[in-house]
């Protein structure tokens, strides 16, 4: 799956993930490879993604996130760390 993280700045990160868990406004979710589409609001907290290097996380202040064909795009407002 390919996830690519967006501040109102800069890029954050691009690349191909095998799983990513996310805040979600109404609890925590994870994405694995052929998820079905959807869109959610995210809660400050803890997004962590696993790529070939291993577990990679950020913290985020808030956004969006779609998934749609094996492509998560997370729009935050902002990202720590």
């Amino acid at each position: 799956m390919q996830l690519e993280i967006v501040t109102p700045d800069k890029k954050v990160f691009q690349g191909e993930v095998s799983e990513a868990s996310f805040p979600g406004a109404s609890g925590a979710f994870q994405v694995l490879n052929n998820h079905a589409p959807i869109v959610s609001a995210l809660a400050k907290g803890t997004v962590s993604f696993t790529t070939k290097e291993g577990k990679q996380s950020m913290i985020v202040d808030g956004g969006v996130v779609e998934v749609k064909n094996n492509m998560i795009v997370v729009l935050a407002e902002k990202v720590v760390g």
